[in-house]
């Protein structure tokens, strides 16, 4: 996988270091913003990382590392199990699901860049790889920063009141520390444009694309972050984006 739009690059990782390159730039952007204690070597790792492929984004000019997330692909929903998602709900609905899967996780662009076309980038690598193996479904948990549902209200509403997904692929709890905020805040009418600057930039464009969200947000303490599991079916998507997304894909 080798993907550009102008100054930027999207490969696979290769290497041990191309791993430990995007370890540490997971570190930089879940725990290094909350603070944490950083001995210059820190990274975020886990086991899921050697069943994983792991696609870097990188500026060409410089050589440094902007943005990774890794991808696990699933030959249908029979091996949800598998999945990081798993760890933190009941995805058993899913196991019905007939044709492959891919999960996304752990998108993160590095805390002094934002140049949108980082998620754009992202984005096309990912419909390359969607069309050569003729994925299905993506999907994955969309994070907020921080563990406290304060200020993501009319965020929260909004995914409640238009972007539930449907009953029959609607995942159960299983963690020990959710906020239900379907039910919390049932009666609570969303201000858009508030909820539109609350929502993560990469769960704003699942849902561009006709993705839809858990009834209910995972506290994970351990990335100090709330999230969302978030599905994607690829059919749904409107045929105006798909071009979009082909045309960055090439």
């Amino acid at each position: 996988m080798m993907l550009g739009k102008g100054h930027l690059q999207a490969r696979e990782a290769a290497t041990e270091a191309d791993l430990q390159a995007a370890q540490r730039l997971r570190w930089l952007a879940f725990m290094g913003k909350r603070g944490a204690c950083d001995d210059g070597a820190a990274v975020d790792a886990d086991d899921y990382d050697a069943d994983c492929r792991h696609v870097l984004i990188e500026d060409r000019r410089s050589g440094q590392l902007l943005a990774t997330f890794r991808f696990l692909h699933l030959q249908s929903g029979a091996e949800i199990g598998r999945s990081y998602s798993a760890r933190h709900y009941d995805l058993d609905r899913l196991r019905d699901f007939p044709g492959p899967m891919v999960e996304m996780g752990r998108f993160c662009i590095h805390p002094e860049h934002g140049d949108p076309d980082i998620l754009r980038l992202a984005w096309g690598a990912m419909t390359g790889y969607v069309d050569r193996h003729g994925v299905q479904l993506l999907f994955g948990c969309s994070s907020f920063i921080g563990t406290e549902t304060q200020g993501y209200a009319d965020a929260f509403a909004l995914l409640k009141d238009r972007h539930l997904a449907p009953r029959r692929w609607l995942p159960r709890v299983k963690a020990p520390k959710v906020f239900r905020f379907a039910r919390a805040l049932a009666r609570f009418k969303p201000d858009l444009r508030r909820a539109q600057a609350e929502l993560p930039p990469l769960l704003r464009t699942y849902l561009l694309m006709g993705g839809w969200v858990s009834d209910h947000a995972v506290v994970d303490d351990q990335l100090g972050t709330l999230h969302v599991f978030t599905g994607l079916e690829v059919a749904a998507i409107p045929p105006a984006r798909q071009r979009l997304l082909r045309g960055v894909a090439g």
